[in-house]
């Protein structure tokens, strides 16, 4: 714990004079077209098991102000939100499990409304592999059962990707079945760049198919050379950080800002994000400033 105390000390120096050239060459290049990217509380999932404020400050130092968190590491929403208002940050997506969203949507709503969320986000539908049409339908007709719910308390819900939706189906995929059954004005969807290109798609043009269903992002990048399938699972080494793996990530933010996208969020699965994330965060911020 204390050699990890001191690794996250140093970070947070070094990071201290960085995102103040950072913060500089923004205000001399005026504001981007394109939110700036926050980060997913996943990725730092092993630094906020060992000490969440201590994280918090550091990805505060690290430039990042929006968190999608999908774990409060055993902290009430309410001493949570306490601790992002203490550093100035903010949370606009709540991530929840499939069984959550649909038996508990009414206890979701109040902890989203408590971390000042706008979003709850689902990220995987429970299923037997492999996903068919029938786990489809039934997705498409809870997911516009729990968007109205969440609606009425005034809340958006966006259900993120994950490869296995990408099996073909009557000319298109499952992804397509669930956009044309689903309705928009309850269901909204979160990109993740990684769970389009892994299954063999391209999130540009996935973007441009469905420029005004996706309203959230998920900035991950994928290994050349990568191994196609409809699993929904990957090896560690296929995450790889942002702009040197396949993905055009200039094209994907060009795309972008003729969408409906709100938030972009970095997310890296891998151990070695601390030295990881700010290198990815860099090369984001060098295409929308």
């Amino acid at each position: 714990m204390i050699n990890r105390c001191i690794v996250f000390l140093t970070v947070i120096l070094f990071l201290s004079g960085l995102n103040a050239l950072t913060l500089s060459a923004q205000s001399d290049q005026g504001e981007s077209l394109l939110p700036d990217p926050g980060v997913v509380s996943y990725t730092f999932r092993y630094q906020f098991q060992e000490d969440v404020p201590q994280t918090l400050d550091m990805l505060r130092e690290m430039g990042f102000r929006n968190i999608e968190f999908s774990n409060l590491f055993g902290y009430s929403p309410e001493d949570m939100k306490q601790m992002l208002d203490e550093r100035d940050l903010i949370c606009t997506s709540y991530g929840v499990s499939y069984d959550a969203l649909v038996n508990d949507t009414d206890e979701v709503a109040r902890a989203a409304r408590t971390l000042g969320a706008k979003y709850v986000r689902v990220a995987w539908i429970s299923h037997e592999a492999p996903f068919d049409i029938e786990d489809a339908r039934r997705a498409a007709a809870d997911f516009n059962q729990a968007g109205e719910r969440l609606k009425e308390s005034g809340l958006f819900f966006a259900y993120h990707n994950h490869g296995y939706e990408f099996r073909p189906y009557e000319g298109g995929t499952l992804f397509d079945y669930l956009m044309d059954n689903t309705n928009p004005n309850y269901v909204h969807y979160e990109l993740d760049t990684f769970w389009v290109a892994h299954p063999g798609h391209d999130p540009v043009e996935l973007l441009k198919k469905y420029p005004d269903r996706f309203r959230l992002v998920h900035l991950k990048d994928l290994v050349h050379g990568a191994e196609h399938n409809y699993s929904g699972g990957a090896p560690r080494e296929y995450d790889v950080p942002l702009g040197t793996g396949q993905i055009d990530f200039e094209a994907f933010l060009r795309a972008a800002q003729d969408s409906a996208i709100e938030y972009m969020y970095i997310e890296d699965e891998t151990e070695d994000v601390v030295a990881r994330v700010p290198k990815s965060r860099e090369f984001i911020m060098g295409i929308t400033n």
